[in-house]
């Protein structure tokens, strides 16, 4: 399957001052002023979701039906139907329900693109307003393919596989994001990670983009135009293996409760909406 679409005027204005922001910003914003920063130019769109259809597209995002994960204590159950993820007004929406649903207090969903769309390196990148309320934990992320059994690359246990957390949101923080990476030795409570504190805005009252520029080595994470962070093989967090220089593929996905968030208390409302104008991914040729 062929997931390259063609990159319209606007796209490329877009993405070309975006580029051109970070690059003349890196040194503004590092966050070491002695440290200089990796920045590829990824403008090679190679896969473009902007949820103009009725349905999810099928080619490239497969939606979960099941209970939480064990581990992270979430309380949701993950559902394909409509009440749970819906697509429409050119957006996804995934949307946390707090209703009881094969044994959960609370259904949710979370689409994937795992065998559908994997990729190693590339600038990855979506549209998102958040919800917010405590308890409440949306993210954009990718996993490592060789997490899963069935992958060509033999089933590796988490986090030998490796994880990218693009952005997770505490809802309870509206204005804070997060983006981190998991691997053997630094994963969980000890993930490498860093916070970027919107100040003046929030992540529920607008949309902001969020993503990751990924190559041999090193990872950037940004909001919008800003660069705020690089997690480098060699940084001394990494206190395992580098294991990201595999293909990964993509989740978005909404829980309620677990580690990450705390839960819901009696001031969080429900249902809560996550809203996905676009994911789009570039490589750099």
């Amino acid at each position: 399957m062929n997931f390259k679409n063609k990159i319209n005027s606007k796209s490329l204005q877009l993405f070309s001052s975006s580029v051109l922001v970070i690059i003349v910003g890196v040194v503004l914003i590092s966050c070491d002023p002695d440290e200089t920063q990796d920045v590829a130019k990824f403008n090679n769109l190679v896969m473009e979701d902007e949820f103009d259809g009725e349905i999810l597209n099928p080619d490239v995002w497969a939606a979960v039906d099941a209970p939480a994960l064990l581990g992270n204590g979430s309380l949701q159950y993950y559902t394909s139907r409509p009440e749970n993820i819906l697509v429409e007004d050119g957006m996804l929406k995934i949307i946390a329900r707090e209703e009881a649903f094969e044994g959960s207090a609370y259904t949710s969903g979370r689409i994937e693109t795992n065998g559908l769309f994997e990729r190693q390196y590339g600038r990855f990148e979506a549209r998102i307003k958040m919800p917010w309320g405590q308890g409440i934990w949306p993210a954009f992320w990718l996993l490592g393919s060789a997490c899963e059994e069935n992958s060509q690359f033999g089933a590796i246990g988490w986090p030998d596989c490796g994880e990218i957390d693009v952005v997770e949101v505490r809802g309870q923080l509206p204005t804070i994001v997060n983006g981190s990476i998991h691997g053997p030795g630094y994963d969980a409570e000890s993930a490498v990670t860093k916070s970027y504190d919107l100040v003046d805005e929030r992540v529920d009252t607008d949309f902001h983009i969020y993503g990751i520029e990924w190559g041999e080595g090193y990872i950037n994470f940004y909001v919008d135009d800003v660069l705020y962070n690089q997690i480098k093989s060699d940084d001394d967090e990494v206190t395992g293996e580098w294991v990201f220089d595999n293909p990964f593929y993509m989740i978005l996905n909404l829980a309620v409760g677990g580690g990450f968030s705390g839960f819901p208390n009696a001031d969080t409302v429900f249902p809560q909406t996550m809203y996905i104008d676009y994911v789009r991914v570039y490589s750099e040729n």
